[in-house]
Parts: C-alpha cells; sequence; structure tokens
C-alpha cells in the first residue's frame, strides 16, 4: 500500500477535498490521508510514498522533516531543497533565460544591517546607492518595491515619487527589497500549473478584496491565452515546481510574468471559486497517484527543473577531463600578443 499525505495548516477545505478525491476513485494500492508527522530521526525513512507540502514555507521544523523525507524515497510535492533555495528575484533572472517577459527590476540591500552585522560588514557595498540610475533603469516613477524573497502581498508598496520612496524604504527593516517597473495593465491573469504540464488560465483582478480576485473578466483572444500558457509552463519547466501558480499582467499585448514561484498556491473555495477548486482537486488527486506510482523507495524521487538539470549535466560533462597545461611557446605567445 502507498500512502499520500498533505501537510497543511489553517487552510481547510481542499486538504480534506484532495484526500477524498483520491480515495473515491477506489485506486488499488493508493489511499490518502492527512499526514502525521511523527518523531523525526535522522536518515529513516516514513511511510509515505508522496507528501503535498502546503505549509513547510511557514515552519521550518517541517521544511526539515521534508528534507529528511525526500532524502530517503518520499516524492514530495514541491521539492523542499530547491524551494528552500528559490526567491524571486532569481525567478525573474531564469524568467528572462527562458523567453518569458518579465518587469525591469533591480535588487535593494536591506534598509536596516542584518542582525549581527555592522557598517564594517558591508565593505564591497556602494554607498550611496544612485537613485536616479535606479529609477531611470525601470522607467520612472510608478514602481513596486516588493520582497526579494516574500509572498502574500506582505511589504509590497506602489510607489509615486521620491517622497514616497524614502518613506516605504524606511519601513522595510532588514528585508531585502526588489525595485520594480509597474506594469499598468489591461487584464491580469492567475495561472494554475500542475505537474509541468496542466494548466488553467484564471481571469484575477489583484485590485479587488481578497474574495473577489477571482471574480474578473477579460475580453482576450485565444493566441493570447495559448502565449500565457506557454509561458506558465516554460517556467514551471525551468523551475522545477510540481503545483505552483504564476500571475500575468498584460500590457499592450505582452504578458508580463509578475509572480511565479508561489508553491503553496491559495486553493480554498472560498476564494478560488467552485470551477477553479473543482479544477485544482481533480488534477491534483490525480497527479498525485500518478507519482506515487512512480515512486521508487530506493532512490530520490524529486523533480528538479531545467535549470538545475542543466547545471549538473555541466559539472557532470567537466568531470575526468585532462587538464592540459599550455605549452611555454604558448604563453610566449599569448603575453606577445598582450604587449
Amino acid at each position: 500500500m502507498k500512502k499520500i499525505g498533505i501537510l497543511f495548516g489553517q487552510e481547510r477545505s481542499f486538504p480534506h477535498a484532495f484526500c477524498d478525491r483520491i480515495n473515491q476513485k477506489n485506486i488499488d494500492g493508493i489511499i490518502a490521508e492527512p499526514l502525521l508527522v511523527e518523531e523525526v530521526i535522522q536518515n529513516k525513512a516514513i511511510d509515505y510514498a508522496v507528501i503535498i507540502d502546503r505549509i513547510s514555507q511557514d515552519v521550518p521544523f517541517y521544511r526539515a522533516y521534508l528534507k529528511n523525507a525526500a532524502a530517503t524515497g518520499t516524492t514530495v510535492i514541491n521539492n523542499p531543497f530547491w524551494w528552500s533555495a528559490d526567491e524571486k528575484f532569481f525567478n525573474n533572472i531564469l524568467a528572462e533565460q527562458v523567453g518569458v517577459p518579465v518587469p525591469k527590476t533591480v535588487l535593494l540591500p536591506s534598509k536596516d544591517h542584518p542582525d549581527d552585522t555592522s557598517a564594517d560588514s558591508f565593505s564591497n557595498l556602494k554607498f550611496p546607492l544612485d537613485w536616479q540610475k535606479i529609477v531611470d533603469h525601470v522607467g520612472g516613477f510608478p514602481v513596486f518595491m516588493k520582497p526579494y524573497a516574500g509572498g502574500g502581498w506582505k511589504s509590497v508598496y506602489k510607489i509615486h515619487n521620491y517622497e514616497e520612496l524614502w518613506q516605504a524604504h524606511n519601513e522595510t527593516g532588514q528585508l531585502v527589497m526588489m525595485f520594480q517597473e509597474a506594469i499598468e495593465f489591461d487584464s491580469y491573469w492567475r495561472v494554475y500549473c500542475i505537474g509541468g504540464k496542466y494548466v488553467r488560465v484564471m481571469p484575477y483582478e489583484p485590485r479587488n478584496p481578497h474574495h473577489l480576485r477571482y471574480d474578473a473578466h477579460f475580453d482576450v483572444s485565444e493566441e493570447m491565452i495559448k502565449t500565457i500558457e506557454d509561458y506558465t509552463l516554460r517556467l514551471n519547466k525551468g523551475l522545477g515546481y510540481d503545483f505552483n501558480t504564476c500571475e500575468f499582467a498584460v500590457r499592450d499585448g505582452i504578458p508580463y510574468a509578475i509572480d511565479f514561484g508561489n508553491p503553496a498556491p491559495d486553493a480554498e473555495i472560498s476564494s478560488v471559486g467552485q470551477e477553479n477548486f473543482e479544477w485544482v482537486v481533480e488534477t491534483a488527486a490525480n497527479y498525485a497517484i500518478e507519482k506515487a506510482q512512480a515512486q521508487e523507495a530506493s532512490k530520490m524521487n524529486l523533480t528538479w527543473g531545467t535549470f538545475m538539470q542543466n547545471a549538473v549535466n555541466g559539472m557532470m560533462s567537466t568531470e575526468g577531463a585532462e587538464v592540459v597545461k599550455p605549452k611555454a611557446t604558448r604563453r610566449k605567445k599569448v603575453k606577445k600578443e598582450m604587449v
């Protein structure tokens, strides 16, 4: 028997619906249940083939538990090692490299020194920053300033002038922030992506109250929806997330990826609505069953994105390579050319 467990916090509708949907399918050898975390003993396997993680971003103990589970054969959705390393500034870098438009962005050092540091800890940092250069790079005001590793729309500022910038920056404390071009959008979309292959594009209005954000409608072409689907797949295959949402703001016919590192995305029926809830429950259940059936206890069963795969392949290609020292005559020739 292979067990699928779901690890969650305060949410209620999705975790129980997810387990019920799997069990209603009566797949031979597969059951699902809310996860029970027992004593965590290092390098000891647990009795779950698959774990859906919905809370470890807020609970470091759970994150360490999931890494131990993954290292001993459990398939964890999403990969806890990659999720620990990922952040939104890098997401933007990868997006540009896979051909997905993103807002122009500059990374800012924290306003306050991190704990256990002082001004002497920043000997290599230019000070003061050239704020005019930064503002000009992103195209001028208005801009957004948001945490480089944040989520849930926390500590997000829309800034219209330097006075607002100084006020907002003074409030950010030790947060490392991104200074980002504001995309004044014609339409906005939130997109579920499961398994790097199942996609649901949903109209979304971030300016509405939270419970009404999915109550939106935009008239766009089928070609635009196809482009958003394509960009979503590129991002999730690059990052390696099994369960994620991506957000796109469309300006002048171009979808800009705004936020696409949400590996525990909202799936509560009260916010996403009945139709979206039904899709995410059914699709997540089917994918978890697929992963449970493919799970092999004797190996690591995590998903790694193409970014990490390419990095590993690059390292492997250099293993055992003979290091050839240049001949003396070659060194002399290079030296002469340099002179």
